[in-house]
């Protein structure tokens, strides 16, 4: 085992990756030389040379094109969008080609073999263009699995995962916590299984259930409704598509209750979806209403960054009115 900080497991990751397979590359903007703007590909171009790790173009749309023809030819790219909220440009690459080459051309093709990763999230002070969390938009194309790791061991395994799975990958990084998240990771190669949520710790009154950076939060709520008596199911989801809908409903079905948190704007966030498939499985064992805590439907603001973000407290309110209901 060693301590490493997300962006360092990411880094570790990739150069597993590249070293077991020589069929891996990665490519993006600044991610040869410079590392890039986070330092998450530093020192791969210097490890496996200009031809496995090189800059593009500032062309989204033309990153994802060509790792789209890079995969079906056989190649493992990995395309790093430099931020998720300038992943938008690539968005007709990603669902109607990445999603559906595979589908489209019977079998003979596919881009199963691609991983696009990107940062998404707030709590950076950066603003509507680097903030914004996009999963949601991703979750209504079938075709295509996206993954979110909320600490170093999970973004490690996670991400060896999604480079190996046979479908492609889009694998985001909430980028508030690449230093600030650290922890043991082992050193050698290993995988956690994608479309599988991951208990975080056992409750009895209530489920709590993020992903990212929000798995903290709804865990220092879950602490406080403890010093009130309220014992808190803290699921963390991993992965949105697919995402885990049996451990899900049967963590509901025990405690009759169910708070969802995520940074996405609430008016069709990936909560909604959660919502009513667990209302629609397990609206017998439900107690009270089902809980959204989710960011505000404005523009990701920056000086009242704060106040847009669903934090612990307010999910502990929500979790006081939902055991009070």
């Amino acid at each position: 085992m060693a301590k490493m900080n997300l962006l360092q497991a990411i880094n570790n990751a990739l150069i597993t990756a590249m070293t077991e397979d020589e069929k891996v590359m990665v490519f993006g903007e600044d991610v040869g030389h410079f590392g890039g703007v986070f330092r998450a590909t530093s020192n791969l171009q210097e490890k496996f040379g200009k031809g496995r790790c090189f800059n593009t173009p500032l062309t989204e749309q033309g990153i994802i094109g060509f790792a789209n023809g890079l995969a079906s030819q056989g190649s493992v790219p990995i395309a790093e969008i430099q931020f998720g909220d300038y992943i938008f440009p690539a968005f007709d690459q990603i669902v109607n080609e990445t999603a559906k080459w595979r589908y489209r051309s019977g079998g003979q093709f596919t881009t199963g073999t691609l991983t696009i990763r990107t940062p998404y999230g707030g709590g950076i002070a950066g603003g509507h263009y680097h903030s914004q969390s996009p999963e949601a938009f991703f979750a209504h194309i079938p075709g295509m699995k996206i993954v979110i790791p909320r600490n170093p061991r999970q973004a490690k395994g996670l991400l060896l995962s999604s480079i190996r799975d046979d479908n492609p990958v889009l694998f985001m990084e909430p980028k508030k916590l690449y230093r600030a998240s650290v922890g043991e990771v082992p050193e050698e190669d290993y995988e956690l299984p994608l479309g599988k949520a991951d208990l975080v710790s056992s409750g009895s009154d209530i489920t709590l259930l993020a992903w990212g950076a929000q798995v903290e939060i709804i865990e220092k709520a879950a602490a406080m409704a403890s010093e009130k008596g309220v014992s808190c199911e803290v699921i963390d989801l991993q992965s949105i598509l697919p995402w885990d809908v049996e451990a899900v409903c049967e963590s509901v079905c025990k405690t009759g209750r169910l708070l969802i948190n995520h940074e996405a704007p609430l008016t069709g966030g990936f909560a909604s979806e959660i919502a009513a498939t667990v209302q629609e499985r397990c609206f017998l064992h439900l107690e009270s209403p089902i809980a959204r805590v989710c960011g505000l439907d404005t523009p990701y603001p920056l000086a009242h960054e704060k106040e847009y973000m669903p934090d612990h407290l307010k999910t502990f309110e929500a979790i006081m009115r939902t055991m009070n209901y």
